[in-house]
């Protein structure tokens, strides 16, 4: 049975606050699709110039030590300003329960990031992109809820598409400062299809190494895909778990609301 969430009044209040403004930020601006989660690999697309995409979202992972919401609430903008780029801003509602400890929920480390197409897929070649990623430790680490340290995410991803199939992987290397933490490689690849005008399926394999001291690698995976609901809305969907050290990922979700703008 899932444990029971506890969270402090004052943080219950700047969750809802933010769900809201989030949502209404959704109500008033129009809508198409691109390429991106749920899937913890990335794909090398890029948004047209002067356009950008928002995201409200949820995800987290139950392992044998306790359950996390990286984000529960996050809110996700990126936006273009320049051809074949975007400009990447992720601030995450974070909660956490360690088995015998106290729950905790409030701001999480937030996320800047620049995505980079320098490669444009064509009949002989691919899509190749950079995305190097800050995590801000706004969280509290005393409460668990944050790093305590910067972190740097320095990734290479390219793909291709020949419809209605397409496939996307690489990976890249996180800069990991702290007592205890260790730098590490994240690598993963993913496949998917059009089903229809409205959906579409995939699934990805990704491995990791430790990130701490005496930690282990891990190597998962994860299923899902994405729904057009209600006009210009889409629903991104994916759920997965490790295979290779189990304990660490028992069972991992991502759910967002996604459109453009």
């Amino acid at each position: 049975m899932r444990r029971k969430k506890t969270c402090r009044p004052a943080a219950r209040e700047v969750g809802k606050a933010m769900f809201f403004l989030c949502w209404a930020v959704f109500l008033v601006l129009p809508a198409a699709v691109y390429a991106g989660p749920p899937f913890a690999t990335d794909d090398p697309g890029t948004l047209p110039i002067h356009t950008g995409e928002l995201y409200l979202f949820a995800t987290g992972t139950r392992a044998v030590d306790g359950d996390t919401l990286d984000a529960g609430p996050g809110f996700e903008v990126n936006y273009s300003f320049i051809q074949n780029t975007f400009l990447h801003l992720v601030i995450p509602l974070t909660y956490t329960h360690p088995s015998g400890g106290t729950a905790a929920y409030g701001l999480g480390d937030m996320e800047l990031g620049f995505k980079w197409r320098f490669m444009e897929q064509s009949r002989s070649l691919l899509d190749i992109a950079t995305f190097p990623i800050v995590v801000i430790p706004t969280g509290d680490e005393g409460r668990g809820l944050g790093n305590g340290q910067p972190q740097i995410f320095l990734p290479l991803w390219i793909g291709k598409d020949w419809e209605p199939w397409s496939t996307y992987g690489g990976g890249g290397y996180w800069i990991n400062p702290g007592e205890g933490n260790r730098n590490w490689w994240f690598v993963g690849i993913q496949l998917q299809r059009q089903i229809s005008d409205k959906l579409y399926l995939g699934a990805e394999l990704y491995h990791q190494t430790a990130n701490t001291e005496g930690g282990q690698p891990s190597t998962g995976f994860n299923t899902g895909g994405g729904l057009s609901v209600a006009g210009p809305y889409q629903v991104l969907f994916s759920t997965g778990r490790n295979i290779e050290n189990p304990d660490d990922n028992r069972f991992s979700f991502y759910v967002a609301l996604y459109r453009t703008f």
